[in-house]
């Protein structure tokens, strides 16, 4: 038996020691590693919430941004031709070009609508144009109307003749022009 009391003097030390280093490991450690893991966790909520802060404190700057670039857009949008359809874009430049020339003495001979570019979001609409126009100066009008004209119209192409040359006073003017339509 002493032998027995002597295995239990060593043996109840070792448990002990045994059992507290395992209360320690998977106690005590785990609960710093929690701890540190939430306060890493606290420090990076705080962090979110110090941006969130920032951003709802510039929300009236940006409102402001906002509305210039709204301005921007609709300036710019001024610049092109707003329309349901292609179609309805190329109409809305014929009748343009129709008024610049017919106010300006002119008449028209012919028009024709040419396929329509792709330019990102928007399209090019193109159409050719063959007027008579009875002198240069209504010509020069009319380059000058076409070209300070809101929304822009570009001339891309020009071809004049003289319609007769014994008397050169009337001239045959074939015009290709184009704008930017906001068309679907």
């Amino acid at each position: 038996m002493k032998e027995r009391s002597r295995l239990f003097l060593y043996a109840i030390p070792v448990i002990i020691v045994l059992a507290g280093l395992t209360v320690y490991q998977y106690g005590v450690v785990n609960a710093r590693r929690e701890m540190v893991s939430l306060r890493e966790t606290g420090a990076a909520r705080e962090r979110v919430l110090a941006k969130c802060m920032e951003v709802i404190a510039g929300r009236p700057e940006l409102e402001k941004r906002l509305v210039v670039l709204k301005e921007k857009r609709k300036a710019a949008m001024s610049k092109i031709i707003e329309a349901q359809t292609l179609t309805l874009c190329a109409a809305a430049l014929q009748e343009t070009v129709k008024g610049i020339i017919t106010g300006r003495g002119g008449s028209i001979i012919s028009e024709r609508v040419e396929k329509a570019e792709e330019f990102g979001k928007l399209r090019v609409v193109t159409i050719a144009v063959d007027a008579a126009l009875p002198d240069t100066r209504a010509l020069s009008d009319i380059l000058f109307g076409i070209e300070t004209h809101e929304p822009y119209i570009v001339v891309r192409e020009m071809d004049t003749r003289v319609r007769n040359f014994r008397e050169p006073r009337e001239l045959m003017v074939k015009l290709r022009l184009s704008s930017l339509g906001g068309g679907k």
